[in-house]
């Protein structure tokens, strides 16, 4: 298979210590397209459902995309799947950046790891070799210091995600990072490494991704970089700003959420927003490998210089927190990018903590506006340190063992992003309905009801949202699947993607073989959630977000509508009335090897 797929995976038996290359049949490559879907479609098979997460039978599966490596805009993303610790869903996180190139430059599509190290290991693997090393010395380095000395062995051009304190401790909202400073932050995968004595994994490949038709995708590469710079969001917004430029535009459309959502209004967002950062914080733009967009920032902190923040992060350590103060938010970024911890999760939880604090159920906790005690208590959560131990598990788990389980801002156990749902309706049924838990990229309602990509809709009502929302996860899940930046969704259609992948893979895919693919993902992964024990009634939002209307603001009024939306999008699923997929949608997508 010489165009676009490598056609092998490496599989990597740590209990053996023992790696066997294997072919990946060319119809499971065209069915599941890489990256996200083949993730899935190889852990579904692999993994046995059950009640609870698995501990080392629970296995890792990187896994790059049919363009992953190219240099199309956004493509050079990989993801990486596992069975979450956290939620007990199926999941995977995706991040851009050198290393998912670099697996495909080192001959595979896809590295599964099974099993478990007797002791602290690192992986290394190129072009025909794999070796796996003693990581004794490296063990309880933070990811920054990790990655440097694993350069310093084995090349500058060498590619490296690992973990760092927080996944070797167990910490549920532990993440991986990349060398490049990446994340794959969702879901406490990095937790999932650290059981399995893994501190890290080495690319060093130069094998040449070959295309199909050259002058097809040169053209198409042309035609998305026009689209690309004519939209003001991929060309402007973006580039300047980076995300945060989003700040002030959610906080004056009251859907900023503020103290673990008890408002979406944050009175100085201003203080915080990608202008500020600009302004005050930023040294350089950059990007990923031959993206225009250059959305990523490099600051100054009070510890020296990181990538970020992003919006998420700028919201999780700012308002949900109560706090304002740049230089604290800046600084609790950097903090998690070390320690490997998922931003999100962490803000969030530690927002839980602060009410929980507020309200006296938790002792040795912060309170709102706590700037030092934040960043006291992601060290202590990365470490299980004290109060943080009980942290470390997430917000649903703390919220639950202080009796306090409304509190917890989270779905299906995954802590809810940086949008009020309450005055974004789509929103929220996509983030009850996500397979992996709270999640907004998964369909990422935002460019419908606030961006108006690719039309604007009423934020407010509830009506077309079930249609809309599937539509932009099946799309979605097959973009993940190539794999591709989402930014790049904002200006180009999924028409493009279809044309390119069948110019580099030299198949002929159409747009409708694109949305069947996403489908069909959806599909699996939710068959693999029921099988695990997931129903109906995980389909939710805290109570808080359905029965307490936003108190004041351009949001004032309103509550999530979510019994208005849920049954008509099972509906349009073709699932049955508990969200079951019916035996004529599984037939339809070919899912029936998965039902037992």
């Amino acid at each position: 298979m010489p165009f676009g797929w490598n056609g092998k995976l490496l599989r990597v038996n740590l209990d053996h210590k023992s790696t066997r290359e294997e072919n990946i049949d060319e119809e499971i490559l065209k069915r599941w397209l890489g990256g996200r879907g083949l993730g899935v479609a190889l852990l579904a098979r692999e993994v046995p459902p059950s009640p609870h997460p698995p501990g080392r039978e629970n296995k890792l599966i990187f896994s790059a995309g049919p363009v992953t490596g190219t240099i199309a805009p956004g493509s050079g993303r990989f993801s990486l799947t596992a069975r979450s610790p956290l939620t007990g869903t199926i999941s995977d996180c995706n991040a851009g950046g050198i290393w998912g190139i670099m697996l495909k430059r080192c001959g595979f599509d896809a590295v599964i790891i099974e099993g478990c190290c007797s002791k602290p290991s690192y992986l290394v693997l190129a072009e025909g070799t794999c070796s796996l090393m003693d990581a004794g010395d490296i063990w309880g380095m933070d990811i920054p210091s990790v990655c440097s000395a694993l350069k310093k062995r084995h090349g500058e051009g060498s590619s490296i995600a690992a973990i760092g304190p927080a996944g070797e401790n167990g910490v549920l909202l532990a993440s991986v990072g990349t060398s490049d400073g990446r994340a794959l932050g969702r879901g406490g995968l990095g937790s999932v490494m650290g059981g399995k004595n893994i501190k890290a994994v080495v690319l060093n490949g130069r094998r040449k991704i070959n295309i199909a038709d050259r002058q097809k995708y040169d053209y198409f590469l042309y035609e998305a970089n026009k689209w690309i710079k004519a939209n003001p969001i991929t060309s402007q917004g973006l580039p300047e700003f980076g995300t945060p430029v989003l700040v002030n535009l959610f906080n004056e459309m009251g859907v900023l959420p503020t103290c673990n959502f008890q408002r979406s209004y944050f009175d100085t967002a201003y203080k915080i927003s990608g202008e500020a950062i600009a302004e005050r914080a930023t040294v350089k733009k950059t990007g990923c490998p031959g993206c225009p967009v250059r959305c990523t920032r490099v600051t100054r902190g009070r510890s020296g210089q990181g990538h970020g923040p992003e919006y998420e992060t700028v919201w999780s350590m700012g308002p949900q927190c109560g706090i304002d103060d740049l230089d604290t938010i800046i600084e609790a970024n950097q903090l998690c990018n070390k320690l490997g911890m998922d931003t999100i999760s962490t803000g969030v939880t530690i927002g839980c903590a602060m009410e929980l604090a507020g309200e006296g159920c938790l002792e040795d906790a912060p309170r709102f506006g706590d700037r030092d005690g934040l960043l006291e208590m992601i060290k202590k959560m990365a470490c299980r340190e004290g109060v943080g131990n009980l942290l470390a598990d997430g917000s649903r788990r703390l919220a639950l063992s202080l009796g306090r389980p409304e509190l917890a801002m989270q779905v299906k156990g995954l802590e809810i992003p940086a949008y009020d749902p309450r005055g974004l309706q789509g929103m929220g049924l996509a983030f009850a309905t996500s397979n992996r838990g709270a999640c907004h990229l998964r369909a990422y309602m935002v460019g419908i009801e606030v961006l108006g990509i690719p039309k604007r809709v009423d934020r407010f009502s509830t009506g077309g949202k079930a249609g809309l929302t599937i539509f932009n996860q099946n799309v979605n899940a097959a973009v993940d699947s190539l794999s591709f930046c989402r930014f790049i969704s904002l200006a180009v259609s999924e028409e493009y993607y279809a044309r390119l992948l069948s110019a580099v893979t030299g198949e002929r895919f159409q747009t409708q073989d694109l949305h069947l693919a996403g489908e069909r993902i959806w599909n699996l992964e939710r068959i693999y959630n029921l099988r695990c024990g997931f129903t109906k009634a995980d389909d939710c939002l805290p109570p808080r977000l359905t029965g307490e209307p936003v108190c004041e603001g351009p949001s004032k009024g309103h509550t999530v509508k979510l019994d208005e939306m849920l049954a008509e999008y099972y509906r349009f699923r073709g699932w049955d009335e508990k969200g079951v997929p019916t035996s004529r949608k599984t037939a339809q997508l070919g899912l029936e090897e998965f039902l037992c």
